[in-house]
């Protein structure tokens, strides 16, 4: 059976933002902003938009909050001031831990850097170690597949980028994407995401170019076998595999 989108170690989520700019063909939060379209029609759109009355929001100590798992809080789409008031909400917050995950975290190093507060988790999903990606139905390339940084980009900026050094990080791997399995362990492991890395197929019926579960399952063995911990997600036969299309 399907898991939760949400991450297990998740217990509450805020929302002040809702949308994005990266399209990505398999978004969950867009099919349920969709549902909100006759209360917003912003969310309907999924146009990035603030809920100005979110950001009075009470928050208790000792808990982890996912902040905008409906949007991606530092797509291009999303107004500087807009996460600037954002991180203040976090800031007067210090003893609640807030979990931000976002596609694009250039931009987090290259315009939040010093107002990142040390209160946070950060995460990034990494799909694939491909640009161009083999599939049963021909090689697709990931930008057909999302208007996102490429997940190499993604890497790069938070292996040796000197700013994410100082916090915790995580990665999500979902929906996984064919790969390279040693070019994939040596991308973690140099990330080394002392907050886990979550695993899962896509939900959706998407169609997307998937690794066999066998390869997915090795990739989960060989990371904790280097210490690294792994949430299983929806774990499944590819859709290829099931019809018999491989």
């Amino acid at each position: 059976m399907p898991k939760t989108r949400m991450f297990d170690f998740i217990a509450k989520t805020w929302n002040p933002i809702v949308g994005c700019s990266h399209n990505c063909v398999y978004c969950w939060a867009r099919r349920q902003a969709q549902r909100q379209k006759k209360n917003c029609p912003k969310c309907g759109w999924f146009t990035p938009h603030l809920h100005e009355e979110r950001l009075n929001r009470k928050f208790k100590p000792n808990t982890l909050v996912f902040v905008c798992d409906m949007a991606d809080l530092f797509c291009d789409a999303v107004s500087r001031i807009w996460v600037e008031r954002v991180l203040s909400v976090i800031r007067k917050n210090p003893k609640t831990l807030f979990f931000l995950e976002t596609k694009n975290p250039y931009r987090i190093a290259a315009e939040f850097d010093f107002l990142i507060p040390k209160n946070v988790v950060l995460s990034t999903t990494i799909e694939t170690t491909f640009d161009v990606i083999s599939s049963p139905i021909g090689d697709v390339l990931y930008g057909e597949l999302s208007d996102a940084p490429y997940p190499e980009v993604r890497y790069e900026a938070f292996r040796f980028h000197d700013f994410f050094k100082a916090f915790k990080k995580h990665i999500s791997i979902e929906p996984i994407l064919d790969f390279d399995l040693d070019v994939f362990v040596k991308w973690i492991l140099g990330i080394n995401p002392e907050f886990g890395v979550s695993v899962g197929y896509d939900n959706y019926n998407c169609r997307l170019p998937e690794p066999p579960l066998a390869k997915t399952l090795q990739l989960i063995e060989q990371l904790e076998k280097h210490g690294i911990k792994v949430e299983r997600k929806t774990l499944r036969k590819a859709w290829w595999e099931e019809n018999g299309e491989g």
